[in-house]
């Protein structure tokens, strides 16, 4: 039997190891009043600008924003899992734990174990006689035997029903069944969503089957993949193909690829430290997962242009979480499938043993199509790479690159750095003119507060402020859902108990505010604020009420309410 950490096992052995003391163990720590300062190694830096509170036993990076408890520092330097985390920080507190690998407390262990099911019904008919053409499909397209069973390559075959009866027949709820991404339903009844398909099994980031794309190969007039729609299990944002594989080479550097069948092509010619977007845009959350993996990145998209397109993208994406990432870009607009195909595995080694830097990159890709020798154009390209270069925070990189921007147009250096730093004042004024109003303000500070004060989370569920804003509204909602269960608050223990919920995206960016110490007038005048903004809707509500009714008696009373509302906000200021 499988044992499970409860959240009260896991914050007992936050509390029985000091932050500080983890912390200074990878990164030299100087005191600095109440709190410890370094580097931060979660972005290129130079200055020490991560505070580490041995109070809060949290840490923050007022640079790049990087922040958390101890769990999520180990689980962002190591590239760990967070089981990893909680067992490394039971280790140095000599806490024994005797846990299995799986998600805690996890509800969702029915869809894996439908999810093993398919995987091997789909498998086992890949080695049938109704197998035998997709095979030989298979065995066209160079994959062995080898590359099959590794892959857990399967077969749907051709048939409406046949994984529904199966699973119906092991007694799983149907409406459950609805829920995978496997079935579907009509008014014949349910149904299988895959059928005459070559099964790709896609994972979560344990290693867990979460869903599927399904390829054709003996149709003609169908879509070339199906891949499983969202599910509580499979939200393809937040995961990356082949991460459970990858994480296990410890591997100096990662490569990023855009589909299953680079990764398994690589894999097949002994490069296994790779993994794949699958083909959609870039999100933060695939970034900070490949940051996990390592701060060395190759990206190594398709040679065409929307492989540049990604490229790009995924540039930017990787910038904002500290990492400057390698670009390798492949001829004749190909795929690493199709390249090493046709080059084989010396070649694609060389390409991936001498990539470019990401701004030489970007250079090239502003370069294209342009002619240089014309103003104009010359122009466009300077402007277009002192854009880039401003968002660069690393001095000798971004002299480096200005060297080379003044060989290719004759401008000297320093006028060079002085449009850039023009530039970078613009964008400055830009974010400072960009000023959130005062109940957007109101609610992201008393949220602020809320983490680290229990009193002005008892103030908050007795005075009911109107939040509007939906990310701190639900991160509100999650402290106060935490003080109604613990009687007290605590960030890091918080922020173990959001570690998979979409708020702590949120709470990470309201972490790096610090504000000064509580101060109850101050809290009591931020919801006063939200509190006349209550008002005023329910003055615009009472207003229509008003025009709408014909009563006399009924309009007096209305209008009555609305004076004592106006009342109280001439009392707060709006």
């Amino acid at each position: 039997m499988n044992n499970v950490l409860t959240n009260e096992q896991i914050n007992d052995v936050r509390n029985n190891v000091d932050i500080v003391e983890v912390i200074s163990s990878y990164i030299p720590l100087t005191p600095k009043g109440k709190n410890f300062f370094g580097v931060c190694p979660f972005h290129s830096d130079q200055h020490p600008s991560m505070s580490v509170s041995k109070e809060k036993q949290i840490y923050t990076c007022f640079s790049c924003g990087a922040s958390g408890n101890v769990y999520n520092f180990l689980m962002d330097y190591e590239h760990i899992s967070f089981i990893d985390a909680v067992k490394k920080c039971a280790d140095i507190a000599g806490i024994p734990l005797n846990i299995s690998n799986q998600q805690l407390n996890n509800k969702n262990n029915v869809l894996y174990e439908i999810y093993n099911l398919s995987l091997k019904y789909y498998q086992n008919n890949l080695n049938t006689e109704d197998g035998k053409q997709a095979k030989e499909y298979l065995k066209q397209r160079h994959f062995t035997n080898e590359m099959i069973k590794e892959f857990n390559i399967g077969l749907a075959l051709n048939k409406k029903d046949d994984l529904t009866n199966l699973l119906l027949k092991k007694e799983y709820n149907a409406k459950v069944l609805e829920k995978t991404g496997l079935i579907g339903k009509n008014n014949q009844g349910y149904y299988d969503l895959y059928v005459n398909r070559i099964m790709f099994p896609l994972y979560d980031l344990n290693g867990k089957v979460v869903g599927y794309s399904g390829r054709i190969y003996n149709e003609e007039n169908a879509n070339k993949y199906v891949n499983t729609m969202e599910t509580e299990i499979f939200k393809k944002g937040e995961l990356l193909y082949n991460y459970h594989i990858a994480k296990e080479t410890h591997a100096k550097e990662i490569i990023i690829v855009e589909g299953f069948m680079d990764v398994i092509r690589l894999s097949s010619v002994g490069i296994k430290n790779v993994v794949a977007t699958m083909g959609t845009a870039i999100t933060k959350n695939q970034a900070l997962l490949m940051k996990r993996l390592s701060n060395n990145i190759i990206l190594m998209f398709d040679g065409d242009e929307a492989g540049d397109k990604a490229t790009n993208s995924c540039i930017k994406e990787l910038e904002r979480v500290g990492i400057i990432p390698k670009v390798v870009r492949l001829e004749n607009n190909m795929d690493p499938d199709e390249y090493i195909l046709e080059y084989g595995k010396n070649k694609i080694i060389e390409k991936l043993n001498n990539p470019l830097n990401s701004m030489d990159y970007k250079m090239n890709y502003y370069k294209k199509g342009k002619n240089l020798k014309n103003e104009f154009e010359m122009t466009e390209y300077i402007n277009d790479t002192l854009n880039e270069l401003s968002n660069i925070d690393n001095d000798i990189y971004v002299e480096l690159t200005l060297k080379k921007l003044s060989d290719e147009s004759g401008l000297s250096v320093e006028y060079l750095k002085s449009k850039m730093n023009k530039k970078e004042e613009k964008i400055i004024e830009k974010e400072n003119n960009q000023k959130i109003n005062g109940y957007e303000k109101a609610e992201r500070n008393l949220t602020y507060y809320m983490l680290n004060n229990s009193e002005v989370v008892e103030l908050v569920m007795s005075s009911k402020p109107m939040f509007l804003n939906n990310d701190y509204k639900k991160l509100a909602n999650k402290v106060i859902a935490y003080y109604n269960t613990h009687h007290n608050v605590s960030l890091a223990d918080i922020l173990t108990y959001l570690r998979d919920d979409e708020t702590l995206v949120t709470l990470k960016k309201i972490m790096a505010l610090n504000l000064k110490e509580v101060d109850m007038k101050i809290i009591n005048g931020y919801i006063e604020r939200l509190k006349t903004r209550k008002n005023q809707k329910n003055i615009a509500t009472l207003n229509e009420e008003l025009i709408k009714n014909i009563d006399q008696e009924e309009k007096l009373k209305k209008l009555q309410e609305m004076i004592e509302l106006k009342k109280e906000d001439d009392i707060y200021g709006k």
